[in-house]
């Protein structure tokens, strides 16, 4: 699987040519990421919640690829109205060859920007042959992190958000890391978008450093590959 940083929540997955587009927002980092939606090939759009810095660009990624299929709760999926949609909900599960994507809890809230219900917030686990990646979305820390490698295996790779503020700080998320998810690799994500979340770097490693997590404080645009 390869993982491209596009800022904030917004990854773009690749699994066996099939691209999968979380949280799209996309535009904010353009200049920095060079993310261009038209040029690229969209299979499928996946969203932890409802907040703008999570969807603000659903709806250009869906005019552009009208086919792709959006994999959300039943609130967000009905908010858009996408005919190509798969509201699952918690226990739930989306499933293409061999990845299977299982909605997990997250802690945190989750309407749109016009004030409209976007069901429950939450997160994913990526489940591939020998690989299981945990996409946290927004979310403080919470005891259901504990039964995860417990319910699907090792996490191999946990994407944590760590600027504090609306989410967990790096001392909190590295906690969950290695107390929780008993991961050893962590990329972390909404940070130093806007003021509130801007982060020390060297600090934030250090905490995860102290926990032997290794962490990845990614620039926008850079891509990786488990």
């Amino acid at each position: 699987m390869k993982i491209q940083y596009l800022g904030q929540n917004c990854f773009l997955f690749t699994y066996k040519e099939k691209n999968i587009l979380s949280d799209p927002f996309y535009n904010f980092g353009k200049a920095h990421s060079g993310f261009d939606i038209a040029a690229q090939k969209i299979d499928y759009v996946l969203i932890t919640h409802a907040h703008g810095d999570h969807t603000a660009d659903v709806k250009e990624v869906l005019q552009n690829h009208p086919d792709a299929q959006m994999i959300a709760q039943p609130e967000i999926c009905g908010y858009f109205g996408h005919p190509n949609s798969i509201d699952i909900n918690f226990g739930g599960s989306a499933k293409f060859d061999d990845l299977k994507i299982s909605m997990v809890p997250a802690s945190h809230t989750s309407s749109f920007p016009d004030g409209t219900y976007g069901g429950e917030p939450c997160g994913y686990i990526f489940r591939f042959p020998g690989k299981n990646v945990y996409l946290a979305g927004d979310t403080g820390v919470i005891a259901d992190m504990e039964m995860f490698p417990r319910l699907f295996g090792n996490i191999d790779l946990a994407i944590l958000p760590i600027g504090a503020h609306y989410t967990m700080c790096a001392r909190k998320a590295s906690f969950a890391a290695s107390e929780l998810l008993k991961t050893k690799k962590v990329i972390g994500c909404h940070f130093d978008t806007f003021s509130p979340i801007k982060i020390d770097h060297a600090e934030a490693k250090k905490r995860f450093e102290e926990k032997g997590v290794e962490l990845v404080l990614p620039n926008l645009g850079e891509t990786f590959e488990i």
